[in-house]
């Protein structure tokens, strides 16, 4: 029995967790702020606990063999088993409390978050949230492997995020996507912004693939001499005349717009959502958070 409570330390069954999902030694440690040789050492003992091979080297990633893919899947149900008993014994309290941690993607930090946090800052005088800004794509890995509680995310018309099993998805809002010009310019349709500078987001984003094949196939290939994930550069650039580009109405958080819209081909929008670990979701903070970011984002829904 001594040999069989070592083996489930849960610090160490975590690590091995993380080795699973992240692949290698570094990402893990970089993952927990650990050192890799606090990593290596840990898992190490762990072998030893457990008395059977768990890891080997697969070039510069770490594999696990079938018993370490067998206990990792145990550590998952364990956490999991943790995690679903603190949501169980939070919801018992009168009290909201407790820390989430919230990921959200840039245009949501500038135009949700404040109001949401306003919100809770009232209603929830207890509650901390710590928000990082996140991709949604590494957001919601994130998430699954335990960094976050909550994400805030968005999916753009005609790409598709994956449906990770531990994750619930909840819609909050449709997002609007339109061209932005200058106030003066004569511009109404796409392709009049042919032969125009564009601003966009960086290759290799979702946001850039939508944008450059929407002006695909309106016939042209963007000029796009202004590259940056910053849409409040976006909006100065377009301000200023020095180009033109797409921006979702939510960054605007319901206020005038300070550019002139266009509408595109097809109306096109996106969809923006919340997803938490479905063992945690009904944990009372955060079902706070999310009622919160579902207010701060009603002036979407209202369009």
């Amino acid at each position: 029995m001594d040999r069989l409570g070592r083996m489930l330390d849960m610090r160490r069954l975590r690590l091995l967790r993380e080795v699973q999902l992240r692949g290698t030694l570094a990402g893990v440690a970089e993952a927990l702020a650990f050192s890799p040789s606090s990593v290596s050492q840990q898992l190490a003992q762990l072998e030893r606990e457990a008395g059977v091979k768990l890891l080997q080297k697969s070039g510069r990633r770490v594999q696990l063999t079938p018993q370490g893919e067998l206990l990792a899947a145990r550590a998952a149900e364990l956490l999991d088993g943790l995690e679903r008993a603190e949501a169980e014994l939070a919801t018992s309290l009168d009290a909201v409390i407790g820390t989430v941690r919230l990921a959200v993607f840039q245009s949501a930090a500038h135009a949700v978050i404040p109001e949401a946090l306003s919100l809770l800052r009232v209603e929830h005088p207890q509650l901390r949230v710590e928000i990082v800004e996140r991709e949604p794509e590494a957001g919601l890995f994130d998430l699954a492997a335990r960094d976050f509680d909550l994400v805030l995310a968005e999916q753009y018309p005609g790409h598709t995020r994956p449906h990770l099993p531990d994750l619930d998805r909840e819609f909050l809002a449709t997002d609007a996507l339109r061209l932005a010009v200058p106030t003066a310019s004569a511009i109404s349709t796409l392709t009049d912004a042919t032969d125009l500078p564009f601003v966009m987001e960086p290759e290799g984003t979702v946001a850039r693939l939508w944008s450059t094949q929407l002006c695909r196939a309106a016939g042209f290939e963007p000029d796009v001499r202004f590259e940056t994930a910053d849409l409040i550069a976006h909006i100065r650039l377009i301000e200023s005349g020095n180009a033109v580009g797409m921006l979702p109405d939510l960054v605007w958080a319901g206020r005038e717009p300070a550019l002139r819209l266009v509408d595109l081909p097809g109306t096109p929008a996106r969809t923006v959502f919340t997803s938490a670990r479905r063992v945690s979701a009904a944990r009372p903070a955060v079902t706070a958070v999310r009622s919160a970011l579902a207010r701060a984002t009603g002036f979407l829904v209202a369009d």
